[in-house]
């Protein structure tokens, strides 16, 4: 079936599978259920010189966070330290020791962050057919919340695409697909396998850091995965529980070929119930794993546990 530009992502993904009921009629973490205790296991053993990396984008930073255009960097407040006792409105404790306390505003998905899979639909429904009236004043279904209850562990595989490029970053708007994938993974000598959590660097949030805020959101337009039915049935083959990137939401922003924003938000965690984590810093990883050769590794991660939230900061861990 082609689709015309500005294709509606209902009439686009009418044919896409699903992954519906496969796990119950009141199941909310989608294929996260496809990490077993097998799957643990088994990434153990990915894990051979005990070096440790964590992907969280600093929280808060003074100098501005990376955040998607329209919402707000996370806000931090000072509530009370030294300064309170210099000028005599601190309270005195028994014992004479003074403290530190603060506060802070943010977007959930402000930051490095997991996706609820009810944070994004279309046709009225929500991931595994809950309607989509259940998200008002908050997720009552398919909330984050779920997620950071189960937490997420399994092998994880970093594919390399900018490197794959040869080049620091892509380019805005430039787009790959799961062709792209096994070619980085052919490259690096490495196999994707079944239930693999799939780490894809693009470079792009690194551009914020090297060249500045401007220069990132003038024109903005993300690079990413973009949507074919191939690719979709490829995830789905490949049982894929949980897909991180180093973007702001995993796929080209707006799709080359449908006119449409995100559709793969749509295709992959509406109807298969992969979970997204999105914005990671992958640069410290992939410069090691140059360094060793060595892709895969145990992925750790379990995000807050946000009450009815749309998505909620993470910070994960990675074990080669």
């Amino acid at each position: 079936m082609s689709h015309g530009v500005g294709s509606d992502v209902a009439d686009i993904l009418r044919d896409a599978p699903k992954n519906w009921g496969r796990w119950g009629p009141d199941d909310e973490v989608g294929a996260l259920n496809f990490l077993g205790p097998q799957e643990v296991l088994s990434a153990i053993s990915s894990v051979r010189s005990g070096k440790q990396f964590t992907l969280q984008v600093p929280m808060a930073d003074p100098k501005g966070d990376p955040v998607w255009p329209g919402r707000r960097a996370a806000e931090r407040y000072q509530i009370i330290d030294e300064g309170h006792w210099c000028c005599g409105k601190a309270p005195h404790l028994p014992g004479g020791q003074h403290y530190a306390d603060d506060a802070m505003s943010a977007y959930l998905q402000g930051s490095t962050q997991y996706d609820a899979l009810g944070h994004v639909w279309y046709d009225g429904q929500l991931y595994n057919g809950y309607d989509a009236r259940s998200t008002i004043g908050g997720l009552q279904k398919a909330s984050v919340q779920a997620i950071g209850e189960r937490g997420i562990v399994g092998r994880g595989i970093l594919l390399d695409v900018a490197r794959l490029r040869g080049k620091a970053w892509l380019d805005k708007g430039e787009t790959f697909t799961h062709e792209d994938l096994l070619a980085a993974a052919a490259a690096q000598g490495c196999e994707i396998r079944k239930h693999d959590i799939l780490l894809i660097r693009t470079g792009f949030i690194e551009s914020f850091f090297a060249l500045g805020a401007d220069e990132f959101y003038a024109d903005f337009i993300e690079p990413g995965l973009t949507y074919s039915p191939e690719l979709v049935d490829w995830f789905h083959a490949m049982e894929i529980p949980n897909l991180l990137t180093d973007t702001m939401a995993n796929e080209v922003t707006i799709d080359p070929v449908t006119g449409a924003m995100l559709p793969l938000h749509g295709a992959l965690m509406r109807n298969l119930g992969v979970t997204f984590t999105e914005l990671c810093d992958l640069s410290r990883l992939a410069a090691d794993c140059v360094g060793d050769g060595q892709w895969d590794f145990l992925y750790v991660a379990a995000p807050l546990k946000i009450v009815n939230g749309t998505g909620a900061p993470v910070n994960p861990v990675v074990i080669k």
